[in-house]
């Protein structure tokens, strides 16, 4: 259980983290952050540009270091990059200071949602639906690990999506905050 209110969106690429994560803190009167957004920011060039020219082992490490730093904030929520739950210790700081929202979509979502962006490295292949389904595969079950709630946003509206997140929220408030949710 947070003593911070922080609240951390999880998830693979298209699954809404950025525009359910604004509208979110909008509703609940936090602030907001998009980790890849920080990096960008920190960093004056784009993800693709950082992949390219650093790799990404590198890209994983400064993700690290904004992760490290939104998590120490209070009161806040943070769309996490896809990738985030790599770590081990991201796993751990955003397990411990917030409560950790799995927001899941179907890769044929993922596919709609992405196909227009060329702000996705990873999607830069000849067979994106692939990659996907290889991230799902690696991905799911370390979402699945430090995941409190889990909602489906496959053919959802933002708005229905932060519904659904603030009656689990409030639920699970009531319950005492142990158990895992899905809607």
């Amino acid at each position: 259980m947070t003593t911070k209110g922080n609240l951390y969106l999880i998830g693979p690429m298209g699954s809404g983290k950025t525009a359910v994560g604004r509208e979110l803190a909008r509703v609940l009167g936090k602030r907001f952050y998009d980790s890849d957004a920080e990096i960008e920011r920190r960093t004056g060039v784009d993800i693709p540009f950082i992949f390219q020219k650093e790799g990404e082992q590198r890209f994983r490490e400064r993700e690290a270091d904004v992760i490290a730093e939104l998590t120490g904030l209070a009161d806040v929520v943070v769309a996490t990059g896809g990738g985030a739950v790599l770590s081990p210790a991201n796993r751990e700081r955003l397990s411990t200071t917030g409560t950790v929202v799995y927001l899941r979509a179907s890769v044929a979502e993922q596919l709609n949602r992405t196909r227009l962006t060329r702000n996705r490295p990873l999607l830069e292949t000849e067979d994106p639906r692939a990659v996907l389904e290889g991230l799902a595969a690696a991905r799911e079950p370390l979402y699945q690990e430090i995941a409190d709630l889990c909602v489906d946003t496959t053919n959802r509206q933002v708005r229905h999506v932060v519904t659904a997140i603030r009656q689990l929220l409030e639920s699970r408030s009531r319950r005492g905050g142990v158990q895992p949710l899905q809607n």
